[in-house]
């Protein structure tokens, strides 16, 4: 007969508590110093960087104060000395009050610095840049240098983030302004590509007006697929500030920034600033997008006139 009181002979191994396994000891230790791990099957924690990266560190005191002494020191020494600018337009920006949305043609990396520089106080002492969520805060360091010396917020190109339109809307809505390049990317050759609706967009939600900026030059300063900057030549010029009326919409707005941006090239190129007016009026300004041609044609033809004419000139980069 079994005896249904007689010990398991095996119990007391599988009663007695188990050591803690090496592996989960050192998982313990961890935690505090890494985040913990993602449970299987659950949905993993967003990124921290890219569109979602926090910069709002970089509009605290000290972090103004950095980007400040930086811009004003060495930034405005590199500028001075590959870019030589020359800066135009700013009497038509005395009745403008309040912050605003700078949105300018993109040639280049040099574009940013360039602006930061040359733009006028108070502006350009409380200003953010709208910069690609992909490129500038790809991972975080360059998302860390990007927000604390330029100012950088992230923005989505290819997709609507609606945590980064409500940064720039409260930003503006608080008394900064915006450097902001509607094209959304860097020029290929130097011309300008077709402006998108975003400054518009953004213009309306904050109610600010836009400051239409031409820049030229910075192309052969650091042009796409360069890594070094070479000196050069450039300039920037300030349109009139132009307001979100009433019958707008970010279309009809957006062709009205990219015209006036293209009276201000037409007026660089040219140095004729009644004769572009006459041709902004009648709508005849040449376009920013360039004449159709081969590259050589379409290099030549945004080669500046002094420069075609001496005889020390190189042949331009095609």
């Amino acid at each position: 007969m079994t005896d249904l009181n007689r010990r398991n002979p095996i119990s007391h191994l599988t009663d007695r508590p188990s050591k803690p396994s090496i592996s989960r000891v050192v998982r313990s230790v961890e935690f505090p110093l890494k985040a913990a791990e993602t449970p299987a099957g659950e949905i993993p924690l967003p990124s921290n960087v890219g569109g979602n990266y926090d910069t709002d560190w970089a509009r605290r005191y000290l972090s103004r104060l950095t980007r400040r002494l930086a811009l004003a020191s060495l930034g405005k020494a590199v500028i001075a000395y590959y870019a030589n600018p020359t800066i135009r337009g700013l009497d038509r920006l005395h009745d403008l009050e309040g912050p605003a949305i700078f949105a300018a043609n993109h040639q280049s990396h040099a574009d940013t610095l360039l602006m930061l520089t040359s733009m006028p106080a108070p502006w350009k002492h409380k200003a953010f840049v709208g910069a690609a969520a992909d490129y500038f805060f790809g991972n975080k360091s360059t998302a860390a240098i990007s927000a604390l010396f330029i100012g950088a917020i992230p923005i989505e190109r290819t997709s609507i983030n609606r945590n980064t339109i409500e940064k720039a809307v409260d930003l503006l809505r608080g008394g900064w302004s915006m450097v902001i390049y509607p094209e959304g990317g860097r020029s290929p050759d130097g011309w300008g590509q077709e402006f998108r609706p975003g400054a518009a967009f953004l213009a309306k939600q904050a109610d600010v007006p836009v400051v239409p900026v031409h820049i030229r030059g910075t192309f052969d300063i650091l042009r796409k697929g360069r890594n070094w900057p070479k000196k050069s030549t450039s300039t920037v010029n300030f349109g009139r500030p132009l307001e979100f009326a009433d019958d707008d919409n970010n279309r009809s707005f957006t062709k009205r920034l990219q015209t006036s941006v293209e009276a201000l090239a037409d007026e660089t190129a040219t140095g004729n600033w009644y004769a572009s007016r006459q041709r902004a009026h009648s709508e005849s300004n040449p376009g920013i997008q360039g004449p159709d041609g081969s590259p050589w044609r379409r290099r030549w033809a945004l080669t500046d006139i002094e420069d075609k004419t001496d005889s020390r000139r190189r042949w331009p980069y095609v």
